[in-house]
């Protein structure tokens, strides 16, 4: 109890401390080392993940297996330049370990996992490593193969503690990423095993001296997830630990049904904002609050947000979650298996993203209601949108390089902007074509400015089709506007196609809009829960907010699609 209650007053005076000298006193005083698990995970902000290199596990299980190049220092420099200050590792041991009784991990590997570790040193990042898709090539099993598993575990740990005992403080580990155990008999048996694995690295770790007597030792919830009963059995686990140098760690990809697109929720809307809310303050509350700094190992949209989740809903994410974690005080470590930062030529595959990500370590930016305004293209009229200022000041409204006009071009009455149809068909073009697109920039006081597409658009279109259950593609003509979700029903008003506890589809798992080809496609996914000759009602729902209907008939392997 000794060590818990010098966490709280270790973080107290720190805090303290800060409030007692002027702002120009502390200037002329040089920063002091962080020494604290707590001022060591306030040093890791933010964070960036090395994915899908050296937890690769295929051909050849090189670190390049997975598309990604070797990692020099010419790359650890040019993500430092972007603001990072900590590095999560991802490590699979596993198929780089000998058979027992030793489990000897092969030397090259473990030497080139300390060539990276000491490079990311050099360039001034805190380093963390892991044991990663452990989790579920072998150490899922515990629950049929306890003693084996335990067994490879502790060697493999035995071996990473002796081989960076001595280190620098500013290499951290981490004991398991998302485990989970296949065949328990539920949760308590679940946490039980977790409390086993993380204090038998604790034990290993501590006991192999030097640097590691001290070095800040992370430690996930069941899953890495956020459930406040994984958490809570964490916490329990911190606290028989009587250990100050801990921090807890989860991972966050948002509400899965958001970050997926399925079950209806196309939008980054109050509901889903609350629950990220909620997320961030229940584990201030389970463990900031009493002392355990917490560190976000990963986190982002599923399965590539610019495919599934709509744009700009994306970036309201994105600018909502820096800002919670600036304003909790929690380290987040954003996802990046190569789909982010570009290794090859070192630079943002999407600026945009990484510009609303990286300005909230600091600072708001202003979002609205949409980022995409459809103008109906045979008949302009007025379009609004509401912004969601995000305590900032709307400035003004650009087009290109030119600023627009209040009065003249838009009005803003409270948060509502109204583009006024005279501007409307001027950056579209009088007599504009379906598919016409012109960009507008809201500007605030701060952060990132928020893009509005403006869109001509008018009623889309689709036609009869064949195919079969491998697939049935839908001959569309879009005329500008977007497919946002699509719904399946049998005749009954029950649920067809995958997931069936939902009318809402999973985008891209169940279908698949092409809006520059013109066609929809139906995979095979959706087919395998379609009953045969029991005729299903597609509903497509489109970001104008305009529907149709549409009809397939499964008939054997045969598939006809009727407007």
């Amino acid at each position: 109890m000794i060590r818990k209650t010098s966490r709280l007053l270790t973080a107290a005076a720190t805090a303290l401390a800060l409030l007692s000298f002027p702002a120009a006193a502390q200037s002329e005083e040089p920063a002091a080392e962080p020494q604290t698990a707590q001022e060591i995970v306030a040093a890791m902000q933010p964070g960036w993940n090395l994915g899908n290199s050296f937890d690769s596990m295929c051909c050849g299980d090189d670190e390049t297996a997975w598309g990604n190049p070797r990692t020099d220092a010419g790359l650890l420099e040019a993500v430092r330049e972007q603001g990072f200050n900590s590095i999560r590792i991802p490590v699979s041991w596993g198929n780089h370990t000998g058979p027992a009784p030793d489990y000897t991990i092969d030397p090259e590997v473990l030497d080139r996992v300390e060539e990276v570790v000491d490079l990311a040193l050099d360039e001034g990042f805190y380093v963390m490593i892991n044991t990663h898709h452990d989790s579920w090539q072998w150490i899922t099993d515990m629950p049929a193969q306890h003693d084996a598993v335990m067994a490879q575990y502790d060697a493999t740990w035995t071996q990473i503690a002796e081989r960076f005992k001595d280190h620098p403080k500013e290499l951290v580990f981490e004991s398991v990423n998302e485990v989970g155990f296949t065949g328990s008999s539920g949760a308590e048996e679940d946490h039980r095993f977790m409390a086993e694995l993380n204090g038998s690295f604790h034990d290993i770790v501590r006991s192999s001296g030097s640097e590691n007597a001290d070095r800040l030792l992370v430690l996930p919830t069941l899953h890495t997830g956020a459930d406040q009963v994984h958490m809570d059995a964490l916490a329990a686990e911190i606290e028989a630990l009587d250990d100050p140098m801990l921090a807890a760690t989860t991972h966050n990809y948002s509400y899965w049904p958001f970050s997926v697109n399925i079950a209806g929720v196309i939008r980054y809307d109050e509901s889903v904002q609350a629950m990220l809310e909620e997320n961030f303050q229940s584990q201030v509350d389970t463990f900031v609050s009493k002392g355990i700094p917490v560190i976000i190992g990963e986190y982002g949209l599923l399965d590539g947000y610019d495919v599934k989740v709509e744009r700009g809903e994306a970036m309201k994410f994105f600018e909502h979650f820096s800002y919670l974690a600036r304003t909790t005080g929690i380290t987040t470590m954003w996802w990046d298996n190569g789909t982010h930062f570009d290794r090859f030529v070192r630079e943002w595959r999407d600026e945009e993203q990484f510009d609303y990500i990286s300005s909230g370590w600091e600072t708001r930016s202003g979002t609205a209601s949409s980022d995409l305004v459809f103008v109906d293209a045979s008949r302009v009229r007025n379009q609004s949108v509401e912004l969601n200022l995000n305590g900032l000041d709307f400035r003004n409204l650009y087009f290109g390089n030119s600023k627009l006009k209040e009065g003249r071009d838009y009005t803003l009455d409270g948060t509502t902007l109204t583009l006024k149809k005279k501007l409307l068909k001027r950056i579209l073009g009088d007599g504009c074509e379906p598919g016409t697109t012109a960009r507008l920039e809201v500007r605030f006081s701060a952060g990132v400015p928020w893009t509005l597409n403006v869109i001509a658009a008018e009623d889309p279109v689709l036609a009869d089709a064949a195919g079969t259950t491998a697939s049935l593609v839908i001959p569309a003509e879009f005329n500008g506007d977007r497919v946002a979700t699509m719904e399946a029903f049998y005749a009954d008003g029950t649920f067809a196609g995958p997931h069936d506890w939902t009318s809402f589809k999973e985008y891209w798992d169940a279908f698949r809009p092409d809006h520059e080809d013109g066609e929809i496609e139906l995979p095979a996914r959706f087919f395998e829960n379609v009953r045969d000759g029991d005729p299903v009602t597609l509903t497509f729902h489109f970001w104008s907010g305009k529907t149709l209907e549409y009809t397939v008939t499964r008939t054997g392997t045969a598939v006809t699609g009727t407007a």
